[in-house]
């Protein structure tokens, strides 16, 4: 399974084209933002690539939402995962 760090400069279309082109080889991606910005751009990059997946005549997908905790230089900041499968 890919792992996606999304960040708030992230650009949402690239963003959607990885998680996109993810589901497509092996059905199942993460995506984890730290951040409000980081998780704006990350929920618009999954609603993208929803409509990607969508006209290529695939299923739709389904988002499990969650919480991490990630340690950044020795300090430990929670942030949101977002799971994505076919």
């Amino acid at each position: 399974m890919e792992i996606l760090k999304v960040a708030a400069t992230s650009n949402p279309n690239a963003v959607a084209g990885a998680i996109a082109g993810a589901l497509e080889s092996a059905g199942l991606v993460e995506a984890h933002a730290i951040g409000a910005g980081a998780v704006n751009q990350a929920i618009k990059a999954i609603a993208i690539a929803r409509r990607l997946v969508e006209r290529e005549g695939e299923p739709e997908i389904k988002v499990v939402p969650g919480f991490i905790d990630v340690e950044i230089g020795g300090e430990v900041k929670t942030g949101m995962r977002f799971v994505i499968e076919r």
